[in-house]
């Protein structure tokens, strides 16, 4: 799997530059803090809502109404000689920055993960967590500058069977490997069990993060999406985006935390 993005590979010890134009006092300093930053992650299930329909324009609609700042998507088309690229759809209707994980690509079309972010990518490169002969899965590992505020995002989708989700947890805590930045992992975890392994080893790494639950989006039984923050004390509050639009627009609901710098 290789990126998308137009950025140089991952440096974990590199320092964000400077935005253009920054006067370098205290009321510029002011001006241009994040905090608190708003995250979101989103299975828009290739943009087909629940009345079967495909419609990128409702997506573009829901994530206006989040207004996030960071957003982490899954089951996201993203373009080819007979698919619509739905992320370049959102991208524009946002005007975020985009990068994109392919987990699946051809001629006809490429499927996968993306970020959007409001503020600039430093750097990007997507991990491979695709296991045997299943679906193959994948991360977008970005690192994104927040105003000279460095932050690490992991965007992913697991996978369906139990052994297949654990050997990919296991991968994805072992490119954890600098604490010079927050990490934030979020997505699409496929856990439909509390006590799930899986979800016993996040927890050990990241300690506990509220769950709502967001699937399926009509009547949601399960918390099969997830945020977690390290450090853990950044993690201000986690809510479930319900709106009538958001019901329609996909089988997920969004979900949406608030960190505090």
């Amino acid at each position: 799997m290789t990126p998308t993005a137009l950025m140089p590979p991952r440096d974990p010890f590199a320092t964000p530059e400077a935005e253009p134009g920054g006067t370098g006092t205290t009321e510029s300093a002011a001006a241009d803090n994040p905090w608190p930053l708003t995250v979101a992650t989103y299975n828009i299930h290739s943009a087909v809502g629940t009345d079967g329909r495909f419609d990128p324009e409702r997506i573009a609609a829901v994530l206006d109404e989040i207004d996030a700042d960071v957003i982490a998507l899954q089951e996201v088309p993203l373009g080819g000689s007979r698919q619509a690229n739905v992320l370049e759809l959102l991208r524009q209707r946002t005007g975020f920055h985009a990068v994109a994980g392919p987990t699946m690509a051809s001629a006809e079309g490429s499927y996968g993960n993306a970020v959007l972010s409001r503020y600039r990518p430093l750097a990007s490169e997507c991990i491979d967590l695709s296991f045997g002969s299943r679906e193959p899965r994948g991360a977008v590992d970005a690192d994104i500058d927040c105003h000279g505020h460095l932050l690490r995002v992991v965007a992913t989708h697991l996978g369906l069977k139990p052994a297949e989700r654990r050997d990919q947890i296991r991968r994805l805590l072992q490119a954890f490997d600098t604490d010079r930045a927050p990490v934030i992992l979020l997505g699409d975890v496929n856990e439909w069990f509390v006590w799930g392994r899986t979800l016993r080893w996040l927890v050990s790494h990241f300690e506990a993060a509220p769950a709502p639950r967001t699937f399926p989006s009509r009547w949601p039984l399960f918390s099969l999406d997830r945020i977690w923050i390290s450090p853990r004390n950044r993690l201000l509050q986690v809510d479930v985006h319900r709106t009538p639009l958001a019901r329609l627009a996909s089988d997920h609901l969004p979900l949406v935390a608030h960190i505090d710098g």
